[in-house]
């Protein structure tokens, strides 16, 4: 695996809207290769160009061989000035064609102005991003069950939730809650080895994902193990749920925070982000 942080560029080679708030991107590039492994949940940043739709060549920083964990990639990122440092933003790949050599990648189009969203919405072939990862140093190893799997999230988590399905070992039944604006945003997901059933919760009808799991009763009868991942607060809240009321196993619960309401990934972290890292670290002690 060369570095463990590994930079690169990718190029758009094509768009579509798969949903009227999800626009499914397609990339290529010549790292792409050596860097995509096969394994789900790769997640990765991409660096968005904070005017037009391409980054300028030689404004990422250089790599260093002996940065593993791209801690002073990352404090050379920050020296750009401000008004050229490009938006970093986390993603999950939702699938590699090694054949062809094409990445996707999905945006949500939350329409709520924020760079993702209006790159995502505006991305057309030839547009070039920075990306940072995937690398395998921050690959998590899935919950294995004889049982069910519950896989929970929110649109953010959709792409690696496919994944996660298509991953599942044979014979592994799987439950899915999963949270989006309205039914518009309801799309075909995977069907795992021992079947799929998908249960999809409508924010503009009230619904919220931690209620509508908390709210599960006998449908999670069953279910040996979960992974969860959306936004941090709610993947918290899940998270307890699951360990305390469902006595589920910590070590059967995976989880990641992908988003903060509240806070774009640009900010410094809150007390709230230093608890939640504190309780992964304590998870895997």
């Amino acid at each position: 695996m060369g570095h463990a942080m590994p930079v690169s560029h990718v190029r758009v080679t094509g768009t579509e809207r798969i949903t009227p708030r999800t626009a499914r991107v397609t990339f290529t590039g010549d790292a792409l290769p050596r860097l995509m492994e096969d394994r789900p949940d790769q997640q990765m940043k991409l660096c968005l160009p904070r005017e037009g739709r391409s980054l300028e060549e030689g404004l990422l920083p250089e790599q260093d061989a002996e940065d593993a964990y791209g801690m002073r990639w990352y404090e050379a990122f920050l020296a750009i000035p401000e008004p050229v440092r490009p938006w970093m933003r986390g993603f999950t790949v939702r699938s590699y064609d090694r054949a062809h050599n094409v990445m996707a990648v999905d945006f949500v189009l939350h329409g709520d102005g924020g760079p993702a969203s209006r790159w995502g919405a505006a991305a057309r072939p030839g547009d070039v991003l920075g990306m940072v990862g995937p690398s395998s140093l921050y690959a998590r190893p899935l919950p294995t069950t004889s049982a069910g799997m519950l896989l929970a999230g929110d649109e953010a988590a959709l792409p690696a939730i496919a994944t996660v399905l298509e991953a599942l070992p044979a014979g592994t039944r799987a439950l899915v809650y999963a949270e989006v604006a309205d039914a518009a945003e309801e799309r075909e997901l995977p069907t795992a080895a021992g079947g799929t059933e998908v249960r999809w919760v409508h924010r503009d009808r009230g619904g919220s994902l931690v209620a509508a799991v908390r709210e599960a009763g006998a449908d999670l009868d069953g279910v040996g193990a979960a992974w969860v991942a959306g936004e941090a607060s709610a993947v918290r809240a899940l998270r307890r749920h699951l360990v305390g009321e469902r006595q589920l196993p910590r070590s059967a619960v995976e989880f990641s925070g992908y988003w903060r309401r509240a806070l774009t990934q640009d900010d410094a972290p809150t007390e709230e982000d230093l608890a939640w890292a504190a309780e992964r670290a304590a998870d895997s002690g």
